[in-house]
């Protein structure tokens, strides 16, 4: 496999900043984005995001047909509730089999179902799929801090080309080992990381360590009873990922639980505020306790305080800690 022309779909903060970062390892880049997207006409005008400016060799395109002609790999970074739908619009656009990955994180709401999933689901057989998870925040990135990352695939070639393709002094890519494990341990990192921010808001941050054992603890069960490997969620995915999640204050999912609890506006995608119903459908499903998943469902969907259903997470019956 020879990678030389990347589309990268989706123009927010880790969209520009993958268009740029692959720019620069001598890539040849073009970056989709919606003509009606603020963020997509902004990097029009003067190539600037909020975080970054683009550098001038990567290709601007509104036209998804003239952006995935050619392209060697595809990759997509968007909201994952509309995951399902740009592959309907990717194959109306000519998409006919290649390969794309996936640099989001999260699960369908209305099925559960794995992003990766939902890409064979829509794009064929023919499609090898990659999912590219770990911690790291653009804002990071671009001061040149760097970090560990990972990707993963059913497809041993494909993830191996890819890893040794893209590893970089900035990202440093591990072979992930368990795609099931990988992507639940990436999506529910971010209710964890929402848990987080209301207990940030209710003045009880020395609670996240306890929030911190025991979230990756339940994960694991859910990880284990989906067919995956438990250890995956002490791994970059999801254990590995808690620095930037748990504390960072530029944690769109920390800084939403926080606001939310305090009654403050918070207009950045959150993707666990999603992720969370379909954890906690799947865990009812196969009959898994996710106690601290239940309980963010509980405040952010059925009216629940708090202050009071955190206080009865952490009061919950005594109990061995393995």
């Amino acid at each position: 496999m020879q990678i030389k022309r990347i589309t990268v779909i989706g123009c927010g903060r880790w969209g520009s900043f993958i268009a740029g970062h692959l720019s620069d390892l001598g890539f040849a880049v073009t970056l989709y984005g919606r003509a009606t997207s603020a963020r997509m006409q902004a990097l029009s005008e003067n190539r600037k995001s909020t975080l970054m400016t683009l550098p001038d060799a990567v290709t601007l395109c509104c036209d998804l047909r003239r952006a995935l002609e050619g392209a060697d790999l595809t990759v997509i970074s968007i909201g994952a509730q509309g995951l399902r739908a740009l592959a309907n619009e990717m194959r109306d656009a000519g998409f006919t089999g290649g390969d794309v990955l996936l640099c989001m994180k999260g699960l369908e709401i209305a099925t559960g179902k794995r992003l990766s999933t939902v890409i064979g689901e829509e794009l064929g057989t023919d499609t090898r799929v990659a999912v590219w998870l770990g911690p790291g925040h653009v804002q990071d990135f671009c001061k040149g801090t760097p970090n560990c990352m990972v990707i993963d695939s059913d497809d041993e070639d494909f993830k191996h080309a890819l890893v040794d393709t893209l590893a970089s002094p900035l990202i440093r890519f591990y072979y992930g080992q368990d795609l099931i494990g990988n992507e639940i341990g990436a999506a529910a990192k971010n209710v964890i990381g929402i848990a987080a921010g209301m207990l940030d808001g209710l003045g009880l941050s020395p609670l996240k360590g306890a929030l911190m054992s025991r979230g990756t603890r339940e994960i694991a069960r859910l990880i284990k009873a989906l067919g995956g490997n438990e250890l995956s969620a002490y791994g970059l995915c999801h254990l590995g990922d808690y620095e930037a999640t748990v504390f960072s204050p530029h944690s769109h999912n920390r800084g939403f639980g926080e606001a939310f609890v305090k009654g403050l506006p918070f207009e950045a995608l959150a993707e666990g505020y999603y992720t969370v119903r379909a954890l906690v459908t799947l865990a009812t499903e196969i009959g898994v306790d996710l106690p601290i998943c239940r309980t963010v469902q509980a405040v952010l969907y059925e009216n629940a305080s708090a202050k009071e259903a955190l206080s009865l997470l952490f009061a919950r019956s005594l109990k061995n800690e393995f």
